[in-house]
């Protein structure tokens, strides 16, 4: 087909978080969709805080040239699904009664307002019908997700800047969620830890839908500054021996003790986390799902980890230990049935890292997922 006669606009995913942009493009090929571009960009400390764009200027600039500078194909839309952070965002299952669509548009920004801790004139809301947990056959389940206009608007005006055209922009967790779950659906509640760089995303997966999201501020550069300080090294000499050693305790080196040592209390801190808010929503569900109270697993099947972290050796038995639930490293790629495998070697090898901006460009390549 000619170019210009194809209505559907190619789309790239740029996953925006403090130390890093991360863009992936997917492109349909024989049928199947296929990594074509990508690229990490690595930005100044500030430029981007906690999620905020601190510093516009140096933002755009960065950003121009990541876009200019991927590997693989090069960019030739101006067409961007983005991501959001996490941290700066409020997602919420609430029930309403049964209604049609117009009906919920008007009730569901009023009922949100007994949710969302700002004011609902300072937040942009968004909100879709879920699948159910539990058969109810008078109530709706209701996902709404908010984000502060300022954050929103910073996002927009910044991707403009650049010479952009966003046709979306999605929270980090509903992108992993596309990713990690195959065929988008679980038959019970998974729960998906994505291990980044400036913090960790856990979100509840059940059914067809993300039921519950938390922000944990412990990132894997904290992991690497815990081994540089308490062992005298550079940060990349630290980030080398956190990948080959981790959280080994099974052998007796010297050096895998001291990296042991160093990030023991902040991976203890990490499981507690973890435990506290996978309790809080196994509670809220076993109040809804009485046959379930004798589960020991309290609800959760599974943990599938991803980000830059999860490649941590030793993590997956570290945590399954912990927290008494089974643990696997995540597929990326589990819904790319038809992936060639020679596309872009080095992506592949590395996805655990570019999870959101895969995420973010299967939404671009499939408007209604």
């Amino acid at each position: 087909m000619l170019e210009f006669l194809n209505l559907t606009p190619e789309v790239f995913g740029l996953d925006i978080n403090d130390p890093s942009l991360k863009i992936v493009k997917l492109k349909k090929k024989h049928g199947f969709l296929q990594p074509v571009s990508f690229i990490e960009k690595e930005i100044p400390n500030g430029t981007v805080d906690e999620g905020i764009i601190q510093d516009k200027k140096t933002f755009v600039k960065n950003l121009k040239e990541a876009m200019a500078s991927v590997k693989g194909e090069k960019l030739k839309t101006r067409y961007v699904v983005a991501s959001l952070p996490e941290e700066k965002s409020f997602s919420q299952v609430i029930k309403m009664p049964k209604m049609n669509s117009s009906e919920l548009k008007t009730a569901v920004p009023f009922e949100a307002e007994n949710y969302i801790p700002l004011p609902a004139d300072q937040m942009y809301l968004d909100f879709e019908e879920i699948t159910p947990a539990t058969n109810q056959s008078d109530r709706l389940d209701i996902l709404i997700v908010a984000v502060e206009k300022t954050i929103v608007d910073s996002y927009v005006s910044c991707l403009k800047e650049a010479g952009l055209i966003p046709i979306a922009l999605e929270v980090e967790t509903q992108a992993i969620a596309r990713v990690l779950v195959k065929n988008k659906t679980s038959s019970g509640p998974v729960a998906l830890v994505d291990f980044g760089g400036d913090s960790t995303d856990l979100i509840v997966f059940s059914g067809g839908s993300v039921r519950f999201t938390s922000s944990i501020p412990i990132s894997s550069r904290q992991i690497t500054s815990a081994i540089s300080e308490n062992l005298g090294i550079t940060l990349k000499e630290a980030e080398h021996m956190k990948v080959k050693y981790g959280l080994d305790s099974e052998s007796s080196n010297h050096r895998t003790k001291a990296v042991l040592k160093a990030v023991k209390p902040l991976f203890f801190e990490l499981v507690a986390e973890i435990q506290k808010y996978l309790d809080f929503y196994s509670g809220h569900d076993l109040n809804e799902n009485p046959a379930k109270k004798n589960s020991k697993k309290n609800g959760i099947e599974k943990i599938i980890l991803s980000g830059g972290g999860s490649n941590l050796r030793g993590i997956e038995e570290f945590l399954k230990e912990k927290l008494n639930i089974d643990v696997e490293t995540g597929n990326p790629w589990i819904n790319f049935p038809g992936i060639n495998k020679k596309s872009l070697p080095e992506l592949q090898k590395n996805s655990l890292s570019f999870v959101t901006a895969i995420g973010l460009a299967m939404r671009g390549g499939e408007p209604n997922s």
